[in-house]
């Protein structure tokens, strides 16, 4: 069905330097998001507008649920746990230390609680995504990505979409549930002929995609065919992510971005960097945690 759409609203005047990763914790009712260049994942509750925030001392991209008070991310070169109660980190293992211009970006766990995350270059395509699965294992999925973004599966997991910023692309796989193999990989959304970038992504309980467009002005739903359904004009210019929540996962919320701005951009886009939600008539889906089978051992 079409969406009926509110009015985009500012919930949070944050000042993000760079907003994303937005997570529904379904559990506790709460927001989590993180400012990447400020080392910080955040936590908001809608109910009360309070928002507090670890920092996590670098950069930090993908976040999921890993269980009760404990987030996976992904930062400029390792995996860690985080204890949302006590701020304790727990460093997993390091990756790509011997590529000390890249960093984690973007990622998302499947529905077996497998967390998958994509690593970027901010000038050469060597990005890789990457797939952690339970047991601990790792394994790459892809190589030669630009910058890796919004992740998201179809409604009957057969098939896995992959955003590549910079080549105005989101791609789609095919895609196994049972051993996470994607394949033969294909354009689904082509924006090169436009003039902004599709970012972060979520899923709706239709199937539809909805992407955030970096230098875009906007938030655009796609059908599960890859068409246009609907645009959410916003007054920033750098919206980042998407993501449903609340009570009955219909309202959308979006993180935005203030870095790289001048400042007549930044008069022009006064709120970037704040947190957004929008009213909606349709519903997201819950997101997925990390299923760790038992505590990490050093390996």
């Amino acid at each position: 069905m079409n969406a009926a759409i509110g009015k985009p609203q500012v919930i949070l005047e944050a000042r993000a330097r760079l907003g994303e990763s937005p997570l529904w914790d379904a559990t506790n009712q709460t927001l989590y998001w993180v400012d990447i260049h400020n080392h910080r994942v955040h936590r908001f509750d809608p109910t009360t507008k309070a928002d507090c925030f670890f920092d996590v001392g670098d950069v930090v991209g993908p976040i999921a649920l890993a269980g009760a008070h404990r987030l996976i991310m992904a930062q400029r070169d390792r995996l860690a746990f985080l204890d949302t109660k006590t701020g304790e980190l727990t460093p997993l293992f390091s990756l790509e230390i011997d590529q000390p211009e890249n960093r984690f970006n973007d990622g998302k766990c499947d529905a077996q609680g497998r967390f998958w995350f994509g690593s970027m270059h901010p000038d050469k395509p060597q990005g890789n995504l990457y797939r952690l699965d339970p047991d601990y294992s790792l394994h790459v999925m892809e190589t030669g990505l630009t910058i890796p973004n919004g992740m998201g599966w179809s409604l009957d997991e057969t098939r896995f979409y992959l955003t590549d910023s910079p080549r105005q692309t989101i791609y789609v796989y095919a895609f196994d549930a049972i051993s996470g193999a994607i394949s033969d990989r294909r354009p689904f959304i082509d924006l090169t002929d436009e003039s902004f970038y599709p970012d972060g992504l979520t899923i709706d309980a239709e199937g539809c995609l909805w992407s955030a467009m970096w230098d875009g002005w906007c938030v655009i739903r796609f059908d599960p065919q890859g068409q246009e359904m609907t645009r959410i004009s916003l007054p920033v210019q750098c919206p980042s992510s998407c993501i449903f929540g609340d009570s009955d996962l219909s309202t959308l919320y979006i993180t935005t971005v203030s870095v790289g701005l001048s400042q007549p951009q930044i008069e022009r886009s006064f709120h970037s960097g704040d947190l957004f939600c929008v009213s909606t008539n349709v519903t997201g889906l819950p997101a997925h945690s990390f299923k760790a089978k038992s505590e990490y051992q050093n390996r």
